[in-house]
């Protein structure tokens, strides 16, 4: 999967653009504040990727029942894309009147 490193200014002039191409391309976009990653845009299949894996992990620390006990975490429901993707096209003005 292609990756690509966005500074948080300029990820917020083009969001809509940025989720756009997340959720029906795939590509991960790296948010970075001067120069150090600070969060990330994956899609919805990676996102439910993470948390399948965050849920089946155990606390290594904690020895014999303790361990066994874990709390479940809840389940999500699968998350849907609420937008399309357009690519090109003139630029737009800034504002409401899209």
């Amino acid at each position: 999967m292609n990756s690509v490193e966005k500074p948080v200014t300029e990820a917020r002039k083009e969001f809509a653009d940025l989720v756009n191409r997340v959720a029906y391309t795939g590509e991960r976009v790296a948010l970075t504040r001067r120069g150090k990653v600070m969060a990330a845009l994956v899609s919805a299949e990676d996102l439910e990727l993470l948390e399948s894996l965050r849920a089946g992990r155990l606390d290594l620390t904690q020895t014999g029942q303790a361990a066994a006990q874990q709390p479940e975490r809840p389940q999500h429901a699968p998350l849907r894309i609420a937008a399309e993707y357009r690519p090109g096209g003139p630029p737009r003005p800034p504002g409401f009147g899209r």
